[in-house]
């Protein structure tokens, strides 16, 4: 009977993480460049037996993992001329106000008070060269991410990425910062697609189905606890000693 209760319990631990997960993606579901997190779930017992002994071969624990998924969104045309969107691999670089490295592919960008381009929260948008200088001036990017203003080449957007991505620490803003040790990499066959953005990859339908299902789980667990609680407690009752 305490296999079952532990059983129950193991089982609505994960149910919970999961809706605070989905709950998140959903409200962020119309956030530019948002990369919706999932989880995973997953019985070690066997895998366990093989390594080291059990104490109890009732036990069954669960390993929660948050992974941020990076799949693509959709771009979305805004013609306005300082929203970027890669198309292909890779991510915008930032420099945030601190001077560490940070990633993006949220590319709804701003010109600040010293003509630098920069991200809504104010962190700079690096270029091959460094900060990329606009001024007051019309801007262009081509495809191959030369930036241009009146004409003149003001510098390069090259996306880039590291080995690893889940090596890379979300921070919210759409944004992850970048482990000092992690080298940028400059992907390929990337381009740079002027006056979009990319949506979030979050399907909304999808995330709302992931919730009923976990709440339902959730539920049938927490039902199977008090079920089994309540035995165990006329079971303590019957066998107390009387007088």
């Amino acid at each position: 009977m305490i296999k079952g209760i532990y059983t129950s319990a193991s089982g609505m631990i994960p149910r919970v993480k999961k809706q605070e997960i989905s709950a998140n993606n959903l409200a962020n579901a119309s956030t530019p460049g948002f990369k919706k997190d999932q989880v995973f779930t997953q019985e070690l017992t066997r895998a366990q037996r093989m390594q080291q002994t059990v104490k109890s071969d009732w036990q069954q624990p669960m390993v929660d993992r948050t992974y941020t998924n990076f799949s693509p969104g959709v771009l979305d045309r805004t013609g306005n001329p300082l929203d970027l969107a890669i198309d292909g691999d890779g991510f915008f670089q930032l420099q945030l106000a601190d001077g560490s490295r940070a990633l993006t592919r949220a590319g709804s960008f701003k010109v600040n008070s010293e003509g630098l381009l920069e991200y809504p929260d104010g962190a700079l948008v690096m270029g091959e060269g460094g900060p990329i200088e606009i001024g007051s001036g019309t801007v262009s990017v081509a495809a191959s991410g030369i930036v241009q203003v009146n004409g003149s080449t003001a510098g390069a957007i090259t996306p880039v990425t590291v080995a690893d991505v889940n090596s890379l620490e979300k921070i919210g803003d759409s944004m992850f910062v970048v482990p000092d040790d992690v080298e940028l990499i400059p992907t390929k066959n990337s381009t740079i697609q002027q006056g979009f953005l990319e949506s979030s990859n979050v399907d909304v339908v999808r995330e709302m189905i992931d919730m009923i299902i976990s709440y339902r789980n959730y539920e049938a667990n927490s039902k199977a606890l008090q079920s089994q609680d309540q035995s165990l407690d006329n079971l303590f009752s019957r066998v107390a000693p009387k007088g």
